[in-house]
């Protein structure tokens, strides 16, 4: 028996590595209109960042207690312990769901909750970690102590082409006293605390990468590291591979889905990054 790791599509984790590291992804809902779509099942991102385009502006909700207490009795099933690790409490209700799912599932093996206070892979850089521990035959102690040092030694860092998607779906936390200054400038925000705050702001793109790369250069040890973006593969490979000569470290490509895509609108591009505890 093992540790089973679980957490949420707002991590961003490739596919392919969720499969290999055995990772129960529980989804968040989009919503257009009257319609629901399960991120990451019943909406791929290109769909998804197609449809953000229209007329019609979607709004995200978060899973359901049921939909957790569902995830932890299957998960159960094969393990001597749950850790679920969540995208920050200061955006989202997952984690309140997933509390409220603690005391419903019917599951004998202990469930520990963590909040990660960070959003995309910055959050998934966490889980992967616990991932490969759990894979390692590590309990779920040890995992989980590990887990909550890791948390104030991730670090997430965003180019967004326009604050518009953020402010609309009002995710903007500290960052709302910068709107009225932006014109023709492209924002950086960081998280703090698990809400979004300024970091600076740049009158291109081009530089806009180069502060990216700056928050590379200027970091020690190191220990895992990811690109993120929205609607831009290419940039974010080229970036990726600017990357390899200043880190050592590990590199992780990975596709924002909807249900942060909504907030962080095309164009958007990020760093994770994960240090030594």
């Amino acid at each position: 028996m093992a540790v089973k790791i679980v957490t949420d599509r707002t991590a961003d984790i490739p596919s392919q590595l969720v499969k290999d590291l055995d990772i129960a992804v529980i989804p968040l809902y989009v919503i257009f209109g009257s319609t629901s779509y399960r991120s990451g099942i019943d909406i791929t991102e290109d769909e998804f960042y197609q449809k953000l385009q229209g007329p019609v502006w979607p709004t995200t909700s978060q899973p359901t207690p049921q939909d957790f207490v569902d995830v932890y009795n299957q998960c159960a099933k094969g393990a001597d312990g749950i850790l679920s690790i969540h995208l920050s409490s200061k955006l989202s209700g997952t984690i309140n769901a997933a509390d409220q799912a603690k005391k419903l599932a019917n599951v004998k093996c202990p469930i520990e909750i963590i909040d990660s206070l960070e959003v995309s892979m910055a959050t998934g850089l966490i889980v992967v970690a616990a991932a490969r521990m759990a894979k390692a035959g590590k309990r779920l102690t040890e995992i989980a102590d590990s887990v909550r040092k890791m948390v104030s030694n991730t670090k997430l860092l965003i180019l967004f082409d326009t604050l518009e998607y953020l402010a609309k779906g009002g995710r903007i936390g500290k960052a709302r006293s910068i709107l009225g200054s932006i014109l023709n400038v492209k924002p950086l925000l960081t998280l703090k605390d698990g809400e979004f705050v300024p970091v600076t702001q740049v009158h291109s793109r081009s530089k806009g990468k180069e502060k990216l790369l700056e928050f590379i250069r200027n970091a020690k040890d190191i220990e895992a590291l990811a690109v993120v973006y929205t609607t831009t593969p290419d940039e974010a490979k080229e970036l990726a591979a600017s990357i390899t000569a200043i880190s050592k470290a590990s590199i992780i490509v990975a596709q924002v889905g909807s249900a942060l895509g909504v907030h962080g609108g095309p164009g958007a591009l990020a760093i994770a990054m994960r240090t030594k505890s």
